[in-house]
This record gives C-alpha cells, sequence and structure tokens, in this order.
C-alpha cells in the first residue's frame, strides 16, 4: 500500500501579509486546516483519491473566504456563475461544468456529469436543469452572495480599470493519492470578479485547470486562466512527467515559466502516484495546505516555502 496524500489550494496572487489582517490570515488557515481534515479522514480510512479530492471541495466551496461556490464572485451583471471540474486518474473519466447558478457544490455537478451522463462538459441552464434532475442540493443567490464580493464589484463598476486590479484568483482546487496509489483532481471557481459575455477561464476545461492520470499525477491550477488555457497547463505537466520522464517539481517548475513567460501569473498543485506532493507559482501567495499520515500543514506567503 502507497502512502495516501492530500494537496490543496485556495487560489493565488497577490496575497501579503500587509493586505491581510492578522484576523484574515488567521481565519483563512483554519479553513485550510479544516478542509484538509475532511479529506485526510476519507483518505485515512482508506478512501478512494475522487472520493477526498469531491469531499475536500466541497468544504472549500462552501466556505465564503474563497471565491467558489458560497462566496463566488460576481459577474458585471450582478449574477454569481460557477465553473468547477473533476477527473479520475484511473481511468481519465472527468465531468465539468460552467456557468452554473443554482447548484449548492458545482464540483458535485461536475462529478454527476461525469458518472451519470454520457458527457463531459456541461453549462449554463443544461447544466442547471441536469443538477435539478439528478437531485442534487440547490441552494438560491442568497447563499452564494456575500458583502464582500459585493463591495468588489462596486469598486470595479466605479472604475473603468479597476477589473480584478487586486489580482487574486480566487479558485480552490484539491488533489489527492490514496493508499492504492490512484490519483484524482478536482477545481472550482466563481471566475473573475465583473466577467462579462458568460466568460469561461481555465478550471473547468480538462487539461488546463485540471488533470489527473494515473501514468503521472493529478494537477489543479489556479491563476489567469486565459493564459493556463492557452499553455494546457495542467495536461503539459503530466505530459512532462510521462513523455521526458521530468521530475514532479522541475516540470511543474517548467509550466509555470512558461506561463510567466507569456505574460500569466498563477500557480499548480500536484500529486503522483509514487507520492510526490508539490506546488509551484509564480505570485507573492497562494493558499495551500498538505495533509498526509505524517500530520498537516498550510500556508499563505510565498516566503513560507515549501510544506
Amino acid at each position: 500500500m502507497a502512502e495516501w496524500k492530500l494537496v490543496i489550494h485556495g487560489g493565488a496572487g497577490v496575497i501579503e501579509r500587509e493586505r491581510l489582517t492578522a484576523a484574515a490570515d488567521g481565519a483563512i488557515r483554519e479553513s485550510l486546516g479544516r478542509a484538509l481534515e475532511a479529506g485526510s479522514a476519507t483518505l485515512a480510512a482508506g478512501g478512494s483519491a475522487l472520493d477526498a479530492v469531491e469531499r475536500t471541495a466541497c468544504l472549500l466551496e462552501d466556505d465564503p473566504h474563497f471565491n467558489a461556490g458560497r462566496g463566488s464572485v460576481f459577474t458585471y451583471q450582478g449574477s454569481n456563475e460557477m465553473d468547477a471540474a473533476i477527473m479520475d486518474g484511473r481511468d481519465r473519466s472527468a465531468g465539468a461544468v460552467a456557468g452554473v447558478t443554482a447548484t449548492r457544490n458545482p464540483v458535485s455537478l461536475a462529478r454527476a456529469v461525469m458518472e451519470r451522463s454520457p458527457h463531459v462538459f456541461l453549462a449554463r441552464e443544461g447544466a442547471d436543469a441536469f443538477s435539478r434532475e439528478q437531485g442534487l442540493e440547490q441552494a438560491g443567490p442568497e447563499w452564494f452572495a456575500t458583502a464582500e464580493r459585493r463591495r468588489q464589484l462596486e469598486m470595479m463598476l466605479q472604475s473603468e480599470d479597476y477589473f480584478d486590479a487586486e489580482l487574486k484568483y480566487g479558485t480552490i482546487g484539491a488533489v489527492a493519492v490514496d493508499a492504492r496509489g490512484h490519483v484524482a483532481a478536482a477545481t472550482s471557481t466563481g471566475g473573475l470578479t465583473g466577467k462579462r459575455w458568460a466568460r469561461i477561464g481555465d478550471t473547468p476545461v480538462i487539461g488546463a485547470g485540471t488533470y489527473a492520470d494515473d501514468r503521472a499525477g493529478a494537477v489543479s491550477a489556479t491563476g489567469a486562466g486565459e493564459y493556463f488555457i492557452r499553455a494546457g497547463v495542467a495536461h503539459e505537466i503530466c505530459a512532462r512527467i510521462r513523455l521526458l520522464g521530468e521530475g514532479a517539481q522541475q516540470a511543474a517548475d517548467a509550466v509555470i515559466a512558461e506561463i510567466g513567460a507569456l505574460g500569466g501569473s498563477g500557480g499548480i498543485i500536484l500529486v503522483t502516484p509514487a507520492g510526490d506532493a508539490i506546488f509551484s507559482f509564480n505570485t507573492p501567495g497562494m493558499y495551500r495546505g498538505l495533509a498526509s499520515a505524517s500530520g498537516r500543514k498550510v500556508a499563505i506567503y510565498a516566503d513560507e516555502g515549501a510544506l
């Protein structure tokens, strides 16, 4: 039996000590710790990586500190439109949704698409209808909306150049390797503050923001989605591991460097069937955490180093 590991992120960007109060810093670390505890319980009991990443992602979606599920940012029109994806490394099954508006946990809807439909990717009204048909828990606009996200939208509307000026990419994600050596990945987001024209980022794009393959690893990304789509980040990292024989950190760092060269920013989390668990990001911070049978650790700022 292999050693199980769970890695999570709650977004990357201009996350610096002077931008977070001590209370906010502590609350976010506590939230990351709770998510790790939930996913760890599944893995420690012999559960699958797939169940662990879904359970972990659901807790992060329910936490208003993060831009996913409850606490998702507002679109230009003042609504919440959420994207999510999940992938099983055992057979590369995948499910994804974009622009959903009423499913309490979009990552669970993505799993339903994977397991209960003949498709991989559903969007907007169709995805919402499928969610209702499958009996998934629904929630009204008041569940997803928070005062802080409303404030951010109002600031953007008052300034033409505000669009995502805080440069915090609030995607949440989880990747895991279970005791049988199988990997899985899950990612969820509310997108960018003030997004227009039904914009979709990398989160639900299989191979860009989310990917899992037992032959290489499982990746969840957060960052400037347009760049991550163009580079096919999650698949590219796995391809470098599988085809070039690169180590996990080497492959991840190379692809994040490529994103930087293109002008983008963000980061990824990665686990491999062999038990590697790494982070790579080119931003001042990334909400992140790691759990294994040896214990749990969380971090926020770049200078906290590897976990």
